[in-house]
């Protein structure tokens, strides 16, 4: 009985190391980038979630096999979602289809900071860019 005590108890401590907690507000703060900066939180095959600072723009590009959830943290910024351009801000939630083509510019007096969450798990090996962008 105690040893299954003890089994359980390892267990429930072991499966805690696979949590991965992580405080958003100090992510990028030494960043020297000049223009993006990312850090992945966590993620597996399944889904994957990246912290990004972009100080300038992202160019236009899509996913081929994924989709994607952006929240906004900080900052302002100018959105192309498709052939849709939009004001984002704080606290705003954007989806991204697979397959649309979108990018962003940084507007504001800080540096654009978004919670970006990918659906299957995003590796890289399926962003497009967009070639013939009009400007």
């Amino acid at each position: 009985m105690r040893a299954g005590f003890l089994i359980l108890l390892f267990g429930f401590f072991t499966g805690l190391k696979a949590q991965k907690i992580c405080c958003l507000d100090t992510v990028g703060r030494q960043s020297q980038s000049t223009n993006i900066y990312s850090k992945q939180l966590n993620g597996d095959s399944l889904s994957s979630a990246f912290c990004i600072l972009i100080k300038q723009e992202v160019k236009s590009h899509k996913h081929v096999k994924h989709s994607e959830q952006v929240v906004v943290l900080e900052g302002e910024g100018l959105m192309r979602l498709g052939n849709e351009e939009f004001k984002i801000s704080q606290g705003e939630v954007i989806f991204i289809p697979r397959n649309t083509f979108h990018s962003v510019k940084s507007t504001g007096k800080v540096p654009l900071k978004v919670l970006s969450i990918q659906s299957p798990g995003f590796d890289g090996s399926d962003r497009v860019p967009e070639t013939n962008t009009l400007k």
